[in-house]
């Protein structure tokens, strides 16, 4: 039993205890707009897609669904503000992969446990990475650059958005997957290392889709492969890493979470209405062009997925020696 549902399994059994006017009131959830907070600034695909759920999501809940922009300190400001909220559903955390990276890699930050101090409420998205090269590297299939860095050992150096991002963790578990030795160029954001890509100052890269589609398409830049276990319909022609090296499926995501202590029929009432933003084929079809997919994917799947990727993370961070700027 995953610790979501036995989480919601106490919580509902508490309800029998609980005062009349308390049922009452988190039977009529919500009677007042709800405050969605994200870690990431305004703009961009992340940005978008969250709005864009989140006014689905508002439409089903009868209430605004208001969007809380709270970036910068490796995520944890806007995490550790949910985490301590008033467990009510009133103030959730469009969470990300920091929730498993962080408590490995700067495990000062807070949350320190997020599976315990936060719920996972429901998936909505995922964003896989493009690995794409410098057209300076001759290969063109990812066999062929996996053997071309072998026979040029510490002479690549790929950018990243980032020491401990995820696109720096993608090709770190591609190293340690295949035994690479290349030369990480971490940049404090992934613009500047896009542009160091195009210009030949890096030679690969791994970049969120939409980032790394008009310079593929350009023919600026040269793509191999996607780091999901399934292709994408912004780039169909790129295999999955998964196709070379077997098990390998990685993504940018972003899902739904409340303060641990959230009673469990509202924890119930915000999971189907993420549930129906994500089965709204005509959102999931517009995110598709920017290189999101959309995931219908139930508190429990979340709950599952955070609790992998802490052991993958964890393990890459300890093993390859990983340590924050």
């Amino acid at each position: 039993m995953s610790n979501a549902i036995s989480r919601r399994g106490v919580m509902a059994a508490g309800l029998a205890l609980a005062p009349m006017g308390l049922r009452a009131q988190e039977g009529n959830f919500p009677t007042r707009p709800v405050t969605l907070i994200n870690a990431y600034p305004p703009g961009g695909v992340t940005d978008t897609a969250t709005r864009v759920l989140a006014e689905r999501m508002g439409q089903v809940l009868g209430q605004n669904v208001v969007v809380d922009n709270r970036p910068g300190g490796a995520t944890s400001p806007a995490s550790t503000a949910v985490a301590t909220a008033k467990p009510d559903g009133y103030t959730l955390l469009m969470g990300s992969p920091t929730l498993a990276i962080n408590p490995a890699l700067q495990p000062a930050l807070t949350p320190r446990a997020p599976q315990k101090e936060l719920v996972a409420i429901a998936m909505g998205y995922r964003t896989p990475m493009v690995l794409h090269l410098h057209p300076s590297v001759p290969a063109k299939t990812l066999p062929e650059f996996i053997a071309y860095a072998k026979a040029h050992l510490g002479e690549i150096n790929f950018g990243s958005s980032g020491i401990g991002a995820v696109n720096h963790l993608c090709m770190e578990l591609l190293r340690a997957r295949t035994g690479l030795d290349m030369v990480h160029v971490p940049y404090r954001g992934g613009v500047q290392a896009l542009m160091d890509l195009r210009s030949g100052r890096l030679q690969a890269m791994f970049s969120a889709a939409l980032e790394a589609a008009p310079p593929i398409t350009e023919g600026v830049t040269r793509g191999l492969a996607v780091s999901s276990a399934q292709r994408l319909a912004l780039l169909p022609d790129l295999p999955p890493v998964g196709e070379t090296v077997p098990g390998f499926d990685v993504a940018f995501w972003q899902g739904l979470f409340a303060p641990a202590g959230t009673p469990a029929p509202v924890l119930a009432r915000l999971e189907a209405a993420m549930l129906a933003a994500t089965r709204d084929q005509a959102l999931v079809q517009r995110l598709a062009t920017q290189g999101v997919s959309v995931l219908p994917e139930d508190g429990a799947q979340l709950t599952a997925l955070l609790a992998r990727e802490t052991t993958t993370w964890s393990t890459l961070i300890r093993d390859a020696g990983i340590r924050p700027e």
